[in-house]
């Protein structure tokens, strides 16, 4: 089979909170008449992401188009899980126009990528582009940015110290494997920003990369969809920091998750308000989850990345369906998990 009449699949990457779902949930309202199947990836065992792509009820990819994979970071589970879940999609008559891929916060590209290499998926199907989602405030505010002249200077003046940070390596990385970068959120940017922004994620990234901004997810599906890239070919020129490094694991020792249960909240405000606390008080990179809000029948959808909150309601809560919220709190090694468990259960 010829490239030009393989599936194309996109690869959606980004570091926690960036906007992957948001524009993926865009993408599917938007999609121009392709059908869509998705792969969603979660750190965690709790589908959110998936679970809020669903409620968008579009017809460019049906609930049963949509497959979770839960079970760890996609880029460390190729063989168990990526591949028997291209396999059967694949199997499927007909077969999609197009494969989606939304990885977890925490996943390296480049394994994924290259697993498209692998003969049961190498004929049939190619990577149109990796797209990487950048939280522009973030970068504005220098959280995921990083000066790699002044850690090679410090390594160079004390090589017995690990001067390496595992969130910043991560972003790198990430930004390296992008044919497209997106910088996100760029309503809550001025345009000198924006600018200041790209420049920054264009210093990590390789050759030819485009960068472009938006908000709110709101991007054609020509510009995400239809790169035409082969990265499956391109990707050893990509490689990961760890492999510039001459290192070949990839782990997530530096990452933990856990799952907080609340009770129905008395309003939005008041649990916005709770996690607003929790994030001020504890070292959180990510919470996202469903809480069941007094008075309400549909669900409140909890989104938080650095000090940052947002909820908004979106479907009612099922018949049978317990009222119980569950959020998924990521936070580097060693939070109190109990201290935010009770914080956010009030």
């Amino acid at each position: 089979m010829t490239a030009s009449h393989k599936i194309p699949a996109t690869v959606v990457t980004g570091f926690l909170g960036a906007g992957k779902t948001t524009l993926i949930r865009h993408l599917l309202q938007n999609a121009g008449g392709r059908k869509i199947a998705l792969i969603v990836n979660e750190f965690g065992d709790v589908g959110i992401d998936g679970d809020v792509l669903r409620a968008c009820e579009s017809e460019a990819c049906r609930e049963e188009d949509i497959v979770e994979l839960a079970n760890g970071c996609i880029c460390c589970t190729v063989a168990d899980d990526f591949i028997p879940t291209m396999e059967k999609i694949l199997a499927r008559n007909p077969t999609p126009d197009h494969i989606v891929i939304e990885t977890s916060g925490l996943a390296l590209p480049q394994p994924l990528v290259r697993a498209f290499r692998w003969p049961e998926i190498a004929t049939r199907v190619t990577v149109d582009g990796v797209v990487t989602v950048v939280d522009g405030p973030a970068v504005r505010d220098g959280r995921f940015a990083h000066d790699e002249e002044a850690v090679a200077a410090q390594r160079a003046a004390d090589p017995n110290v690990d001067h390496e940070n595992p969130i910043e390596e991560l972003f790198q990385d990430q930004v390296r494997s992008a044919d497209l970068i997106i910088v996100h959120k760029a309503d809550r940017l001025s345009e000198d920003e924006i600018e200041a922004v790209k420049a920054d994620v264009l210093t990590h990234s390789s050759a030819g990369v485009r960068v472009v901004s938006a908000a709110n997810g709101d991007l054609p599906a020509d510009v995400l969809l239809s790169l035409a890239s082969g990265v499956e070919d391109k990707i050893d020129a990509r490689p990961t920091t760890h492999e510039l490094e001459g290192e070949v694991q990839h782990d997530h020792d530096d990452f933990e998750s856990f799952i907080a249960e609340t009770p129905e909240a008395a309003d939005a405000g008041e649990l916005e308000a709770r996690v607003r606390r929790v994030l001020e008080a504890h070292d959180v990179l990510r919470l996202k989850g469903f809480v069941p809000v007094a008075g309400k029948t549909a669900r409140l959808v909890v989104q938080a990345v650095g000090t940052r909150v947002d909820t908004y309601f979106d479907r009612a809560w099922k018949p049978g369906e317990a009222r119980l919220g569950r959020l998924v709190v990521i936070g580097e090694k060693g939070v109190d998990q109990a201290a935010i468990a009770k914080a956010l259960a009030g």
